[in-house]
């Protein structure tokens, strides 16, 4: 079992940053790839990026590519989002998610999810 908790919501203006941050505990944390969706009001969850097990790999969605960065570091068990230049647009709710097998854009092939932290940007 994976037990996911993520931090670093908040308010910001347009062309501003935040820094998500997600705390794991449970099984091994290295073996798992870690992804990044969101939800807007009315909207499906979407992918936003994703980070192998390693941290050598990363994915990311077209609308947030050269705005958003995805790390780990398996030592403190944790995975983080770094958000700059921030949108309207990109306000959702933000959920860290954990799975295993080849780095997906899919929910369906993340087994274990956190409750999630609000994102709201200003325009």
């Amino acid at each position: 079992q994976v037990q996911l908790v993520e931090s670093g919501g908040g308010l910001v203006q347009a062309g501003g940053s935040l820094r998500l941050a997600c705390a794991a505990s449970g099984r091994t944390f290295s073996s798992y790839n870690k992804g990044w969706f969101r939800q807007a009001p009315g909207k499906e969850r979407e992918f936003v990026a994703a980070i192998s097990g390693s941290g050598h790999t990363t994915y990311y969605a077209d609308s947030v590519k050269g705005r958003f960065t995805i790390s780990r570091d398996n030592a403190k068990n944790a995975v983080y989002l770094q958000m700059n230049s921030l949108k309207p647009e990109d306000t959702a709710v933000y959920y860290c998610a954990g799975g295993i097998g080849v780095l997906s854009d899919s929910p369906r092939t993340y087994s274990y999810w956190g409750q999630g932290t609000q994102v709201t940007v200003s325009s």
